[in-house]
């Protein structure tokens, strides 16, 4: 099930919030929540919801007995082996193929693969269960003597399955304590719909639109030998379109999945970080990196990146921490080389602006600055949506006229003018502008037509985004959340 779904719309989520709403105790709401997201997670993978049941119930028995124990060495062997499940398990369902496939290709070992089909979520839950357990030996944060409450931390359908990652010391107070504000549950509707608008009406229209001009990923995996065929006869004008809509579309998606988790927290009382703050206006690759799916870049610069050491001892160790941190980042959004690759392109980058680019960046014009930051994630995306390494070189010779193809084709040229509305509104989108445009309209007090048509608009137009939405999934079969593969 996803969010951005018929059924989940108006179906799962009105009736969660109707039971929810006409319960009294945090408790008996807490006991609505769990229910309703197990059977969330079971409707879209049946057979590892007691995976994450499993992993839950281990990190709950390890935090218990970290939090009832001085001894410094029982201590660390609990935080290891709750450790050791958590990446054990992630390893098993997420790499084994891939280290497998690996070895058979370097020692030509005749073997078959195993199929091994990969829990939804698992990459997002796996992170938030080590962060609890972590914390909890740091002292950070007490054990929670409550499974079932650990449980639904780590459960809990708004961002259980694709983020952001919520560290649960930024929940624990809430998950007892929290009060529902008739505001925020107006902000949190307002949040959904902005969401579900921009992932069904911007988002998906993006994809479809960069599997046309450059290859869907069906046919990719179906007949690879036909998709390089196709891949190669694209024109480069069709070929640098179909990149810009994929980069769209990966921003305006996984946002959009953010901007619904964090509504539907307000809608019940739970305030989630920021996942995204308008990354494609950065200035340089450190802060993109500072703005993009900010709850996985914390993770990695909090629990491996400062334990490794940081930027505390010398430059070769930096560097070393860094890289670890960019090679697991690239793994971590999936078991293929051209994830690690994607990884360690960034890492380059961040090298690079570490030895005197970031200062150069910051005294020449931001306009310079901003190219030069799209141009690096543009092509950082090529090697982030073709597993394959053989189409890699097709598209980039492809975009440089090296296929012996056509500037532009008639193909491309009319996509390209019947869209050039729906291009403009896309690009708007990754930008603030009509945020920072409600910000101000919101904080004219002192002008009465203004506060009006804000109080109007603030009403309306969910009614209105959530209506074109509503229309726009109705016999719509391209609805995919890109980060639930991760």
């Amino acid at each position: 099930m996803v969010f951005s779904s018929l059924h989940f719309i108006f179906a799962f989520l009105p009736i969660c919030m109707a039971i929810y709403a006409a319960c009294r105790s945090i408790q008996s709401k807490n006991i609505v929540l769990l229910a309703f997201s197990l059977v969330f997670y079971t409707w879209g993978e049946p057979v590892y919801v007691g995976l994450l049941i499993f992993m839950a119930l281990c990190d709950w028995v390890a935090a218990v007995l970290i939090d009832k124990t001085e001894s410094t060495g029982k201590r660390k062997f609990f935080l290891v082996t709750a450790c050791v499940i958590n990446i054990g398990l992630i390893g098993i369902f997420k790499y084994t193929g891939f280290v497998l496939t690996n070895i058979q290709n370097i020692f030509g070992i005749p073997k078959i693969i195993p199929e091994i089909l990969l829990p939804i979520g698992i990459s997002f839950y796996t992170f938030q269960l080590l962060s609890y357990v972590i914390d909890v030996y740091r002292k950070e944060v007490p054990a929670q003597k409550n499974f079932f409450w650990l449980l639904l931390y780590a459960s809990l359908f708004h961002q259980c399955i694709a983020g952001p990652i919520v560290r649960y010391k930024d929940v624990e107070y809430e998950i007892l304590n929290r009060r529902v504000k008739e505001q925020e549950i107006v902000e949190g509707i307002s949040r959904f719909t902005t969401g579900l608008a921009k992932k069904v009406l911007i988002a998906n229209t993006c994809g479809s639109l960069s599997d046309k001009l450059l290859i869907a990923d069906s046919l990719m995996a179906s007949a690879p030998a036909e998709a390089l065929a196709e891949l190669s006869s694209r024109s480069v004008s069709g070929l640098w379109l179909g990149v810009l809509f994929y980069m769209l579309q990966i921003y305006l998606d996984f946002s959009a999945y953010s901007d619904m988790a964090i509504g539907m927290g307000l809608m019940m009382g739970f305030h989630f970080k920021e996942n995204f703050n308008y990354p494609y206006t950065a200035k340089s690759v450190t802060d993109f990196w500072r703005r993009w799916h900010i709850s996985l870049s914390t993770f990695f610069r909090d629990y491996v990146y400062i334990p490794l050491g940081g930027n505390r001892k010398g430059t070769l160790k930096t560097y070393r921490n860094l890289l670890i941190v960019w090679f697991l980042t690239g793994l971590w959004h999936g078991a293929s080389w051209n994830f690690v690759l994607w990884g360690l392109f960034f890492f380059v980058f961040l090298v690079i602006e570490k030895l005197g680019l970031l200062k150069i960046l910051d005294k020449i014009p931001a306009f310079f600055s901003r190219a030069y930051l799209l141009i690096v994630v543009y092509f950082g995306w090529i090697l982030f949506r073709f597993s394959s390494f053989s189409y890699i070189p097709v598209v980039l010779k492809g975009m440089f006229g090296q296929n012996g193809n056509p500037v532009i084709d008639f193909e491309t040229k009319t996509l390209f003018m019947g869209n050039i509305f729906f291009i403009i509104v896309a690009i708007l989108a990754v930008t603030p502008l009509v945020k920072k445009i409600a910000d101000k309209m919101k904080a004219c007090t002192d002008n009465v037509a203004v506060k009006i048509i804000y109080t109007l608009l603030s009403i309306i137009a969910p009614l209105i985004l959530l209506f074109l939405s509503s229309i726009a999934l109705v016999g719509d079969a391209y609805n995919p959340f890109l980060y639930f593969q991760f």
